[in-house]
């Protein structure tokens, strides 16, 4: 009972943990690819064999995406609450977000550009409408506007209510989506639990990865450091993985591979669905235990991917300019390459945003 009645206990980590940084390039390198297939060519275009297995294992990408973002704020920012310096990193939380805010009006606008009038991107730009591929980056805006202000309670809670968060959250989650009619503001809804008629990430809707990544990074802090500790840590994140996986299979019987199938094509992403999280979250788990086994080792064999999710906000910049502003909007590469094409395209968009990244990076050291 003392375990479970104990506050995180969080010491500061002497050097910036790159698993992280390649768990969250993976994350966006998955995201490249799906983008460029999605945004070239058309999810309706791409062949049975390229949705299964292909196309499925891009699905892990949101929820890593998420759960690294909430094991972030725990490694870098939890430590800090109690001391004197946090409403100095509360406000920089914050301004992140409002970085992150224009980023995605402005990349809104690119996404956009191609395919729709100028009205409708009004629209969008004022919250009356949303777009699809940009829409990650609107979650982790408003999300970096409010978390900062609940980390202190967080920090207070017991471990069992911790523990419990997650799921209150999301069952909450999932009985105002499906039986609260938010005065009839399907965009209010869309934007806290998510909606059908809208592709949004509503901030309670996918609060619960954030806080199980909290519950994660707490862990780090605790025993990333002692290889011991670092491999107790692995197992249990590749065993709860496991566990989602399997539980995804077990749903799924008879009929797996049109289970599978039915991931693929976002069935049960928007608003989220019990098989599709178990099998996104599942794998995220597991991508999120390898990385962390590999450590600094994995980190530097996998540079590219590194660099990418050491600088995730230009990463994702650079990807959808490359995709909308310069292919569908300038070469007008809509449906212009097969399938196979695509793919190589995106492999190579992920290279290159590595290159971007890197190019900055030393533009900034030299330029001091």
């Amino acid at each position: 009972m003392l375990g479970l009645a104990q506050r995180p206990q969080l010491p500061s980590l002497h050097a910036r943990v790159e698993a992280i940084d390649l768990a969250r390039g993976i994350a966006i390198a998955l995201m490249i690819l799906s983008h460029a297939v999605s945004g070239l060519l058309g999810i309706r275009q791409v062949p049975e064999w390229g949705m299964v297995p292909i196309h499925l294992i891009t699905k892990f990408s949101s929820s890593l995406f998420i759960l690294v973002f909430g094991i972030a704020l725990a490694v870098a920012f939890l430590p800090k609450v109690t001391t004197p310096d946090w409403p100095r990193r509360r406000l920089k939380l914050m301004l992140r977000g409002l970085e992150v805010l224009f980023w995605y009006k402005a990349l809104t606008i690119v996404e956009m550009l191609p395919m729709f009038t100028t009205q409708d991107i009004l629209d969008a730009l004022l919250y009356q409408r949303f777009t699809i591929w940009v829409e990650i980056l609107g979650f982790y805006a408003l999300a970096l506007l409010w978390i900062p202000w609940v980390l202190p309670l967080w920090l207070r809670m017991p471990l069992w209510s911790r523990l419990l968060a997650p799921v209150i959250v999301g069952v909450a989650s999932v009985l105002l989506e499906r039986h609260f009619h938010f005065w009839g503001n399907d965009i209010l809804k869309a934007l806290l639990v998510e909606d059908a008629d809208h592709y949004t990430w509503g901030q309670l809707a996918r609060l619960p990865l954030v806080m199980l990544g909290l519950l994660i990074g707490e862990a780090i802090l605790r025993w990333y450091a002692e290889p011991a500790t670092r491999r107790r840590l692995v197992a249990w994140l590749l065993g709860a993985g496991a566990v989602f996986l399997v539980a995804f299979l077990a749903m799924s019987v008879p009929d797996v591979y049109d289970a599978l199938m039915a991931v693929a094509w976002n069935r049960g992403k928007h608003p989220p669905e019990v098989p599709f999280m178990l099998f996104s979250a599942g794998g995220a788990l597991v991508i999120l235990a390898l990385c962390l086994l590999g450590s600094n080792r994995a980190a530097a064999w996998l540079r590219p991917l590194t660099l990418i999710g050491s600088d995730a906000l230009r990463a994702f910049v650079f990807h959808i300019v490359v995709i909308f502003l310069v292919f569908r909007l300038l070469l007008e590469a809509w449906q212009v390459y097969s399938y196979p094409q695509v793919l190589g395209i995106g492999s190579a968009l992920i290279l290159a945003t590595a290159g971007w990244i890197a190019l900055l990076r030393w533009f900034r050291e030299h330029s001091r």
